[in-house]
């Protein structure tokens, strides 16, 4: 077989090769490869219950980032008060409340928070939304914020029925949410420090994960 004819790939730091490929390299390369894959997973087998843990971290991300992202457009979406504005921001408003329910919901393969990682200061901000969460957002309950009725109106002709109904909400969303969404947002990378570095400490290898620049509409709330 020609050496065109195997499947090879490669990145910045590795060349990939095929199993076929592997076979027919010197003893003393496939040795080598050997004895590396073997130490790999000896280090993995000792990691194993925090890479699991990272994992579940890992998992957890795509909410935290659109907790950020729904907050960012609840506080600059809105120009005018108009029907329309006002249904758009119950939309993001039930999103903002469901996403951030769901960090403190129990799943498989992600993690879960508490009440009591909330800073005392914040609590009472996160008992109102996992309130508006339980009576409100998630189930048709009985909440402060909504109410319902009908106008009865008896004349020569009938009844005439008028349905009358109430919404509160937050226009822009709630000034406190801000504060709750950075201490998230600090809160999962410190977790994820204490992996790696209990991760570094357990197997004698230092262990990293790549970081960049926060996307553009962290930070951005108007």
């Amino acid at each position: 077989m020609r050496p065109e004819q195997y499947n090879l790939q490669e990145d910045d730091e590795f060349v990939y090769l095929p199993e076929e490929l592997f076979r027919h390299l010197p003893k003393e390369y496939r040795d080598a490869a050997r004895a590396r894959k073997q130490q790999g997973e000896d280090v993995l087998r000792i990691g194993d219950n925090d890479i699991k843990g990272l994992i579940r971290l890992i998992n957890a991300i795509p909410s935290t980032s659109s907790l950020s992202y729904i907050y960012h457009r609840l506080r600059t979406s809105i120009i005018e008060v108009t029907p329309a504005a006002v249904m758009e921001q119950e939309v993001l408003t039930t999103a903002f409340i469901v996403t951030y329910a769901r960090l403190f919901a129990s799943g498989n393969g992600t993690i879960k928070l508490s009440r009591s990682d909330i800073p005392d200061r914040l609590k009472s901000v996160h008992d109102d939304i996992m309130d508006l969460r339980h009576k409100r957002y998630a189930h048709n309950d009985v909440h402060k914020t909504v109410g319902s009725g009908i106008e009865v109106i008896f004349d020569d002709d009938g009844f005439h029925l008028r349905a009358q109904m109430s919404i509160g909400l937050y226009l822009g969303g709630r000034d406190e949410w801000e504060e709750l969404i950075t201490f998230i947002d600090a809160h999962m990378h410190e977790r994820l420090l204490r992996i790696l570095d209990r991760l570094t400490k357990k197997t004698g290898y230092k262990w990293s994960f790549p970081s960049g620049p926060a996307p553009g509409w962290v930070g951005d709330y108007g």
